[in-house]
């Protein structure tokens, strides 16, 4: 069951790049093998339609409770692993970082039984770190782990504690501090209604994953037969 885990896991961690992705600049897919269609009278022409990005390893909103969507990555056997994803957003309405929930496989040792990942824009200033607070509970700080061209990434870890509080809070408060501005701190506010229910979710479809894909019990050859038990 550990190797079927980090399999779910592995595709799990596909969905933190996706959304931010969306957004970068990429090299437009080559034409080389498209069929041209009919060209009008004056040569010009009209397009071929094209499928849609929703094959193995796409990613897509399977519910969303309120605030939170539950975002799977597609597999072949169409049994999906997921995670919890909120979008946050500052006092004006700006989209400024990403945050995803999960809980770790069953059988993992503690003290963490969840874990989460939060993508703060490049400019943040990574000494300050991001700072976390459910509701009116102690603040507790985590580092950045490392950035890419898509933002800078915090890894977190959370007890059976700290996910009870989660499930119980109105709010967790998030806070960076932009690194053109090291006296001001950026709030952002994440509800937590609907993360109970997100949650168990996330981890009905993650069981369901894993349990796909196990490996089926090994099975004796085609056409092999058991031996026969020994003349005494």
């Amino acid at each position: 069951m550990a190797t079927t885990n980090t399999t779910a896991f592995a595709l799990m961690l596909a969905l933190l790049a996706q959304p931010v992705l969306s957004q970068t600049t990429e090299e437009p897919p080559a034409t080389e093998g498209v069929t041209a269609d009919a060209p009008t009278a004056d040569g010009l022409s009209m397009g071929v339609e094209t499928g849609g990005n929703d094959g193995v390893g796409s990613t897509y909103t399977a519910a969303t409770f309120e605030a939170w969507e539950q975002r799977c990555v597609r597999t072949a056997s169409g049994i999906d692993p997921c995670q919890l994803y909120m979008l946050l957003k500052d006092q004006e309405g700006n989209n400024v970082a990403e945050l995803t929930m999960f809980s770790l496989p069953k059988g993992t040792e503690g003290p963490a039984v969840a874990g989460a990942t939060f993508i703060a824009p490049l400019e943040t200033l990574l000494t300050a770190g991001m700072g976390l607070q459910i509701d009116t509970g102690t603040p507790k700080a985590y580092p950045f782990t490392f950035c890419t061209q898509i933002g800078c990434v915090a890894r977190l870890g959370f007890t059976a504690e700290e996910v009870d509080q989660l499930k119980k809070g109105a709010n967790a408060v998030i806070t960076i501090v932009p690194y053109v501005a090291p006296d001001e701190r950026v709030t952002l506010t994440a509800s937590l209604k609907g993360f109970t229910a997100g949650l168990q979710a996330v981890d009905a479809a993650n069981d369901a994953a894993d349990a796909a894909a196990a490996p089926a019990e090994a099975a004796p050859a085609d056409g092999a037969t058991e031996a026969a038990p020994a003349n005494e």
